[in-house]
């Protein structure tokens, strides 16, 4: 009898299909059976915007009994599953302000006769460990891996307490939710594809390309740029460079597995292909990376270097005094590597501010555009929107509004924010070539075909938004 097949098998056929999607592009998200949104009027989405804004208005008061006779009655007419939306935002962002209220409020003591009928743990796989969002498993979600073994390792003197914790409980959910975010969505695909070309340019005509990929993950955005670069060197009639990529995050299991994977596919395509795993046990503080990541990261002399910043270098920014200091230090130190490009992909949203209220309303019109975008592309019944909106999303909102200090690290900002930080640090932004649009825009016309979905080509980098909402931008630097 042939025994079941394991989750690495499962992962492995699931990194296939989707990497074979990518490149051929093809399997689109089906269009939805019927717009929900539409029989909407736009008058209690403003009172639902309202409400929400008023509850975390009462929690930055310190009212609390007012907030969670608010909140007991916003939880009790939204859903996780159900409704447009509108009603899904208000669940998730309910959830996340019953958390700061719950911690805030047992910190600071007060009335307890009264208590908010938050959503179970059950319903909405969340609980709050030391300020952090822990997400549970439902079953559909696999299972956490086993802890990695030692290897090359950047380990900052100060380690967050329970972080360790905190990834192993929540791995398999964010992993499995963030490939249907792949699949489903064009935020992750436009800023790969965006920031491949940016760097298949750079380097065309080099006999050796090092790629430095901060936090790679499952490593998806490369088997494009592999096709890419397989077919540029047969049309020109000369042999592929030597592929080197440096992959980084805080699994080394999963490190491990995603260079199995590329060199496989490296193989596939005869280019010559090495992988290095560099394990990074706290990425957030970048003081610590500063001073250890140019001397875990190897570079040949004939090398020429490319890295990699899809969504990342938010979560190395701090609250004042050290707001994008060891940010700078981390990017000057970049600088010293002498890359060819530094590619950046960002949200477009000020999810940083100290101030709680200003960074609730920044989030709240931020993923309120976004959900949006899913309502008009999913179908409602679409699990893979489900697994987007609370699994991916979710952790998202719950980190901006619920944690406070040096626990939170969705930190997104603005484009003109990441410029002053780049130029300040020593780097000049690298125009995207007309090329770069005229991919992006094939990218949505095949596979995203809403007329919500802007792109806008301004001070030499690319933005992709939903209606007059923009909410990523990528940019190319030296």
């Amino acid at each position: 009898m042939l025994g079941s097949p394991s989750h690495e098998e499962e992962d492995d056929r699931s990194w296939s299909d989707l990497a074979y999607q990518l490149i051929h592009n093809i399997n689109p998200p089906p269009l939805p059976a019927a717009a929900a949104a539409a029989a909407a009027s736009d008058s209690p989405t403003l009172d639902w915007r309202q409400l929400l804004i008023r509850s975390a208005e009462f929690i930055s008061c310190s009212d609390f009994y007012s907030a969670r006779r608010l909140l007991s009655s916003m939880s009790a007419n939204s859903s996780l599953r159900c409704g447009d939306f509108t009603e899904r935002l208000v669940h998730q962002f309910t959830r996340a302000l019953i958390m700061r209220l719950n911690r805030y409020h047992s910190v600071g003591g007060g009335d307890t006769s009264t208590t908010a009928t938050g959503p179970s743990d059950h319903d909405t796989g969340s609980s709050f460990n030391g300020g952090r969002v822990v997400l549970d498993y439902h079953a559909d979600m696999g299972n956490p891996p086993a802890t990695a073994s030692a290897a090359t390792a950047i380990q900052p003197t100060a380690v967050n307490v329970g972080e360790s914790d905190f990834y192993s409980e929540e791995e398999a959910a964010v992993r499995s939710s963030y490939l249907a975010l792949n699949q489903v969505t064009p935020y992750i695909r436009f800023s790969q594809l965006t920031a491949n070309q940016a760097i298949l340019e750079a380097v065309n005509g080099q006999d050796g390309v090092h790629i430095l990929d901060l936090d790679i993950m499952h490593g998806l955005q490369w088997p494009p740029f592999m096709q890419a670069i397989a077919e540029r060197c047969s049309n020109q009639h000369r042999p592929p460079p030597l592929l080197r990529i440096t992959g980084t995050g805080p699994d080394l299991d999963l490190l491990r597995r995603t260079g199995d994977r590329l060199h496989k596919f490296a193989q596939s395509l005869g280019l010559k292909f090495r992988f290095h795993p560099l394990q990074l046990l706290n990425e957030y503080s970048p003081a610590a990376l500063a001073l250890r990541l140019p001397s875990a990261v190897s570079l040949f002399p004939e090398e020429t270097l490319a890295v990699n910043c899809v969504h990342y270098l938010h979560r190395l920014l701090r609250d004042p005094p050290h707001d994008s200091r060891d940010l700078r230090l981390f990017l000057h130190k970049i600088k010293a590597m002498n890359p060819k490009v530094v590619t950046l992909a960002e949200r477009e949203g000020s999810h940083n501010h100290p101030l709680f209220m200003q960074r609730f309303v920044e989030a709240l019109d931020h993923y309120g555009a976004i959900f949006d975008s899913l309502e008009a592309t999913l179908p409602p019944n679409s699990q893979e929107r489900l697994a987007v909106e609370h699994v991916w999303f979710g952790r998202e909102i719950m980190d901006i509004v619920a944690a406070e200090g040096d626990q939170r690290r969705e930190r997104h900002e603005r484009f003109e924010s990441w410029e002053v930080i780049l130029r300040s640090s020593g780097f000049s932004n690298i125009p995207l070539s007309p090329f770069n649009l005229s991919q992006a825009k094939l990218l949505l016309r095949l596979h995203y075909p809403s007329e919500g979905y802007q792109l806008q080509l301004l001070n030499d980098s690319l933005f992709l938004g939903w209606q007059n909402d923009a909410l990523f931008s990528v940019s190319s630097w030296h």
